[in-house]
């Protein structure tokens, strides 16, 4: 019986995206913080889909900007794993980059614009354009 009333409920044939809407319904601090979920992937699809809310935008390029400064870093302490730096640098990295995630995502959650450092400067820049 709730079966059928959840399908009654619903579009059909989902034509929500052909009207230039979201394929999706959620409150604007869900949605920037899931923009940081699979980083930079998430943010990729939110901001192509998400045309309005600057704050979701917002998180978007920034969730974007911190998945290519992850694997950047992680691609350059990588090569310096020959020596024995590199043997240091890469779990740093690691461990500053998700704590980095970690932060920006619970920031979004709580419907707060955080900005971190240089990227955060960037992805507003692009965002107020």
């Amino acid at each position: 019986m709730e079966e059928s009333d959840i399908t009654q409920t619903q579009p059909a044939g989902g034509t929500s995206s052909s009207t230039g809407q979201k394929p999706y319904n959620l409150e604007s601090n869900i949605e920037a913080a899931l923009s940081y979920l699979l980083t930079p992937l998430t943010g990729i699809a939110v901001f192509i889909f998400e045309k309005n809310n600057k704050f979701v935008r917002f998180h978007a390029f920034q969730s974007i900007l911190l998945g290519i400064f992850w694997i950047a870093a992680n691609f350059v302490a990588g090569m310096l794993a020959f020596l024995l730096i590199g043997f240091i640098l890469v779990p740093l990295v690691n461990i500053v980059s998700f704590l980095a995630w970690l932060l920006c995502m619970w920031k979004a959650y709580n419907k707060e614009e955080f900005e971190l450092p240089v990227i955060g400067k960037i992805a507003h820049t692009q965002v107020n354009k």
